[in-house]
């Protein structure tokens, strides 16, 4: 009986990895994608003829002005005025944070060893490149690492000089300058990273050779995800390990918010550069370069004709560069907007500001695409070609605009979702509080997406008339615009997204500081700044600003991980395109009625269960062992006033330990089930990266809005403290530390996961489709799952409390 049924069940495992492959399939890959000659074709622009090429050349120095432009705010913030006090907090917390940072190029370096193998055996063993030809590859790999590693260490020092000036700029009891501050540091992240993004990839699109730009292309962007998808993990893992920490104390101990007695308050504040600031800039270089290989990569498979191939490449590329100018644009106007309405104002609300900044952004950015698609690609098919790609464009870009008003009616401290939370808290504790907490994320969940599937839904529309002229399936071509419509406003998403993390830092340095316990500082201030420090008012404006960055913080993240989804969309069918031969064999196979591809869809979301299941344990056990050490050491006697160094650096390296360990496991569970799948069938895979995609959408979205609500409900509380309701007080901050991980860890992480998973898996169908010999490829697929399985049960049993 036993003997049967191991028989059946090797029947049927011979069935999911054998069925497609009976024969070899031959198949045209990335590696056979040759760029056509962008020189071919030509435009007027002021009575002069350029080429295409010509076009693009003037576009890198677009992206070193851009580059220049966030230099310039870079400086223009150091420059700014600040106390000592404030100073030697802020270089603690970056010194911490450098030396923490040092230490994850040191894990990046190992997991990129591990990928580089993959990289090498498949372009040199299998395809048969050059010893050359591979080490372009493996370089424009690297370049994707370090430019995700560049841009995360430059958002996480501009973020720290503008955390301490911040933090200054709320004793003069003037707004403004707490908001020209934080969202001058976001743009210049924005501008700069997208700049470097853009500047490598016109390099490889303009002086590769075109045989193998496309392939450098694959893994430039393999590169960003795999850089990207650690920082953000272990990133968010350090900081919700140093943050649930602190904010407990504040139950067990009775004391304040960044009480410096508390030796978790300088690890929360690392933690939110490392996490904060360094994961979301890594993430949105990645973000802005995958979705365009996505695109460029379906052009170059769905797109027949050479010329119009040239010129959709020459848009894609013109467009991304109006996309960057349009965010300056309109960020200057903002600027210059705020200052003339709030610059003699007592308090503003700083929600205010940033919803005008973001729509203003969207419409510059519009109206921007409409014009310039008529320049570039007016001749296109019927002539009516350029206002629908417009158009489709559009409806990602206004969702830029859309989707953060949803989540401030989730997630606001004006929200009735968030009132809700403190109303269910007063006498329901912090169970009720958890519960009304995951109703917000759920009803958030299905809005946002429905917001997301109607403007797909817009889109494919559009393209059902007249696209088919000149390319296939232009409803997927759709799908991909819309994700790059997404990013229409790159720069202005991430300076919001890095908002709430500056003012949230100011917070804590302005309470680290001490600065009201310090004697004269009255007379100081005066001597030595010309002003009285107003030390109400700055508490009431730091709460106030940290609310609305918290806020728009949760706008940013539906947006990313919009844009993961529709980039992935394109990435898979893709795929699709090269393993169906262009959709003409095997289409009976992309169905539920094919148990491979079904089955597929069943693990896709599984994994994604079992990912944000291991990063919220990641932060409990790493939570656990610093709430242990703060306790047993944390020292509120009347002789001290200040945690020690070392003990503050001992909760810092909990928590790097805890965020290395977490990630290691994550990342190799998601790297051999990769492989695993992808040689196990490629419709069972297909199904699997499109479960990934879906699932990870709506379970990013739920957690990041439930989170965002939780935090807003404990600031809302904190700030009306007057009423002595202790009891509340520990409910909102007992469902704040539940939705830490939910919002900044798991959330976050899906993002690169899915990019990751869709561009590796990519090279790893293809690698599984070129090996003809069927006993080998079980072997390695029992091989792979196996390595899966461990490190699944490591990843709990590592750190297993």
């Amino acid at each position: 009986m036993l003997l049967q049924l191991l028989r059946k069940i090797f029947y049927t495992f011979q069935v999911l990895t054998l069925s497609s492959f009976c024969n070899k399939i031959a198949f045209a890959n990335e590696v056979s994608l040759n760029i056509p000659k962008l020189k071919n074709i030509t435009f007027t622009l002021f009575n002069y003829i350029i080429t295409g090429q010509q076009l693009l050349q003037c576009g890198l120095l677009i992206c070193l002005i851009g580059i220049m432009f966030g230099m310039y705010h870079f400086y223009s913030i150091k420059k700014l005025p600040t106390y000592s006090n404030m100073k030697d907090i802020a270089e603690l917390i970056y010194q911490t944070c450098k030396s923490y940072l040092i230490v994850q190029s040191k894990f990046v370096i190992r997991l990129e060893i591990l990928l580089a193998i993959i990289i090498f055996i498949y372009f040199r063993l299998i395809q048969n490149l050059s010893f050359i030809k591979v080490t372009i590859i493996l370089f424009c790999n690297i370049i994707g690492i370090l430019g995700s590693y560049f841009v995360a260490w430059f958002g996480m020092r501009i973020n720290n000089y503008a955390n301490a000036r911040t933090a200054f700029a709320s004793l003069q009891g003037n707004p403004i300058p707490m908001y020209i501050i934080p969202i001058k540091a976001g743009i210049s992240i924005g501008t700069l990273l997208i700049s470097i993004e853009l500047f490598i990839m016109l390099i490889i699109l303009l002086f590769i050779p075109a045989n193998l730009s496309g392939v450098c292309f694959i893994g430039f962007a393999i590169g960003e995800s795999l850089g990207a998808m650690v920082l953000r993990i272990a990133g968010g893992i350090f900081t919700k390990i140093a943050d649930i920490g602190s904010d407990l104390m504040k139950i067990v101990f009775n004391i304040k918010e960044d009480d410096a007695r508390n030796p978790g308050v300088i690890a929360d504040c690392v933690g939110d550069n490392a996490g904060d600031s360094v994961g979301p800039t890594a993430d949105g270089f990645e973000t802005y370069g995958v979705t365009g290989v996505a695109i460029i990569t379906f052009i170059m498979l769905a797109v027949k004709n050479i010329n119009i191939q040239s010129k959709l490449l020459i848009w894609i590329f013109v467009m991304r560069l109006m996309m960057l100018v349009s965010s300056i644009v309109a960020y200057e106007l903002n600027i210059f907007i705020s200052k003339k309405k709030y610059n003699n104002n007592c308090i503003i609300n700083f929600e205010v500001p940033l919803t005008l900044l973001v729509w203003m952004a969207s419409l510059i950015s519009i109206i921007l695409t409409f014009v310039i698609s008529k320049y570039i690609i007016g001749d296109l098919g019927d002539g009516t070609i350029w206002y629908k790609l417009s158009t489709i464009i559009s409806c990602g870009t206004i969702s830029s605009s859309i989707i953060p008003e949803i989540v401030k009616i989730f997630t606001s401290t004006k929200s009735m979702f968030v009132k809700n939370i403190i109303n269910a808290s007063k006498h329901g504790g912090a169970s009720l509080n958890i519960l009304s907490g995951l109703t917000v994320g759920n009803f958030s969940a299905y809005w946002i997406t429905s917001t997301i599937v109607i403007l797909m839904s817009i889109a494919y529309t559009i393209s059902l008339f007249e696209l088919n002229s000149i390319m296939s399936n232009p409803s997927i071509f759709a799908f991909g615009l819309v994700a790059f419509g997404f990013l229409g406003i790159g720069p202005i998403i991430i300076a919001i997204d890095s908002y709430g993390p500056v003012v949230d830092n100011a917070q804590s340095i302005y309470q680290l500081s001490l600065i009201e316990t310090i004697p004269d500082i009255n007379k100081q201030f005066i001597c030595q700044f010309g002003f009285k420090p107003n030390f109400d008012k700055a508490k009431k404006l730091l709460e106030k600003n940290d609310s609305a960055g918290n806020t728009f913080k949760a706008t940013a993240k539906p947006v990313l991980i919009g844009t993961a989804v529709t980039g992935a969309t394109i990435m898979i069918f893709s795929t699709i395109t090269i393993l169906t031969k262009n959709f003409t064999t095997d289409l009976s196979k992309l169905s539920i009625l094919y148990a491979p591809f079904l089955l597929g869809l069943i693990m896709g979301g599984a994994i994604i269960y079992w990912f944000t299941g291991a990063t919220n344990h990641a932060v409990t056990s790493g939570a656990y062992k610093a709430i242990k050490f703060i306790k047993n050491n944390i020292k509120l006697n009347n002789q001290t006033n200040m945690a020690s160094k070392n003990d503050s650096k001992q909760v810092v390296q909990i928590c790097t330990k805890y965020a290395q360990k977490g990630t290691m496991n994550l990342f190799l569970v998601i790297f051999f089930a990769t492989l695993a799948f992808a040689f196990t069938n490629p419709y069972f895979f297909i199904g699997y990266l499109i479960s990934i995609a879906l699932f990870g959408l709506l379970q990013a979205i739920f957690m990041a809005n439930a989170g965002g609500a939780w935090d807003n409900a404990k600031k809302l509380v904190e700030s009306n403290l007057e009423n002595k309701d202790m009891k509340l007080y520990e409910a909102v901050i007992v469902g704040d530390t539940v939705g830490d991980p939910f919002k900044d860890t798991s959330a976050v992480s899906i993002n690169p996961i899915i990019k990751f998973t869709t561009l590796f898996g990519l090279i790893a169908l293809e690698l599984a489709l070129q090996i003809s010999n069927a006993s080998l490829r079980i072997l390695l697929v029992i091989i792979f799952i196996s390595a899966t399985s461990i490190f699944v049960i490591k990843s709990f049993r590592d750190l297993c409390l």
